[in-house]
C-alpha cells in the first residue's frame, strides 16, 4: 500500500487552481467533497462517489502501466455523508493485457465502508480484422437541444449543478463543468452522467423513489469532447419493488459504450407524495 500511496501524491493535485468536486487532503487517499458532490436527498450522489473512486485508479494507471480504464462496476453500500473521506486501493491482478483494481471508500474515522468500485483496465493494442468496418454516425451538436435544470429536494447545491444538461432526440446530454478530481480520466468523467440513466427513462415520473444500489459502465472508446449522451430505458416490476435501468452511451460522434444498474423502488414519505415532489435525478 505504501507504493500505491507514493504513486498518487495529492500534493500536485492541490496545486491546481481549478475547482474540483473532491479535493485531496494532506493525508494520501483522503478527500474533502465540495457541495457539488451532494445527491438530491441526504449524502453524496452515487455517481460522484463512483467517479471519485474510478478517477483515483485512473490517475495511478500510467505509473503502474495498467493501460486504459475500460469498465467500472460500483456498489453503493450505504449513504456517503458530506464529510472527509478516505479511500483504499487494492490491486486484484495486474500485468499482461488486463489489470483489475478495487477502490473502497469510508468516512474518515469510520470502519463501515460506504461504496466500492472495481475498475478493469487494458493495454490498448491494434488488431487487424479483415472485413470489419466500424460504424459511422452523423455528428451531433447537443447545444441545439433545450436545457434541463432539475433541482434537489433539499434546495441546496448538488451534483447536477456541476454539469450542463440538455435533452433531445431521445438522448439526454451532459457536459461536466467541474472535474471530479484534478486530471480525472475519461471513464470517471462518464460515470457521473451515466448514473442518471434510470431517472431519465422512468416509466412514471415523480411517484416513487428509485435509488440504484449499483452502477456498471463499459467503454469501447473514450468520449471525444466534453459531452456525454445517454439513450436510456428502464423497466420496473412493481410487485417486487425492483427495476433496472440501462442505456447506450454516446459522444457527439456516436456510441462509446453501455451503462446498466439495478433499481430499488421505495415509496415516497407521505408528505412528499402529497406535495407531488419526486426525485430530481430524472
Amino acid at each position: 500500500m505504501d507504493q500505491i500511496a507514493q504513486t498518487l501524491n495529492p500534493a500536485h493535485l492541490r496545486d491546481s487552481p481549478a475547482l474540483a468536486i473532491f479535493e485531496p487532503l494532506s493525508t494520501p487517499h483522503h478527500w474533502k467533497p465540495a457541495a457539488l458532490a451532494a445527491g438530491p436527498f441526504a449524502g453524496l450522489q452515487g455517481g460522484a462517489v463512483a467517479s471519485l473512486l474510478t478517477a483515483e485508479v485512473e490517475a495511478m494507471a500510467g505509473a503502474r502501466n495498467w493501460g486504459t480504464a475500460i469498465s467500472a462496476a460500483a456498489w453503493f453500500l450505504r449513504p456517503t455523508p458530506m464529510a472527509d473521506l478516505r479511500t483504499q486501493v487494492s490491486v486484484v491482478t495486474e500485468g499482461g493485457r488486463v489489470s483489475v483494481v478495487d477502490n473502497t471508500l469510508w468516512p474518515a474515522g469510520e470502519e463501515q465502508p460506504c461504496a466500492t468500485v472495481r475498475v478493469t483496465l487494458s493495454r490498448e493494442r491494434a488488431v487487424e480484422i479483415p472485413g470489419f468496418h466500424g460504424s459511422a454516425a452523423a455528428r451531433v451538436d447537443p447545444t441545439v437541444f433545450p436545457l434541463r435544470s432539475p433541482h434537489a429536494v433539499h434546495g441546496r447545491s448538488w451534483f447536477m449543478d456541476a454539469m450542463e444538461a440538455r435533452a433531445g432526440d431521445d438522448v439526454a446530454w451532459f457536459r461536466m463543468h467541474h472535474s471530479v478530481i484534478t486530471d480525472a480520466g475519461p471513464l470517471s468523467r462518464v460515470l457521473g452522467p451515466a448514473d442518471w440513466t434510470h431517472g431519465i427513462a422512468r416509466p412514471v415520473q415523480n411517484v416513487v423513489a428509485d435509488p440504484n444500489p449499483n452502477l456498471a459502465v463499459q467503454l469501447f472508446r473514450p468520449p471525444r469532447g466534453a459531452w456525454v449522451g445517454v439513450r436510456a430505458e428502464a423497466r420496473w416490476r412493481a410487485e417486487a419493488g425492483l427495476g433496472v435501468g440501462s442505456g447506450v452511451l454516446l459522444d457527439v460522434d456516436g456510441e462509446i459504450g453501455r451503462v446498466s444498474m439495478s433499481v430499488i423502488l421505495v415509496p415516497f414519505p407521505r408528505s412528499r407524495a402529497a406535495s407531488g415532489e419526486g426525485s430530481a435525478a430524472g
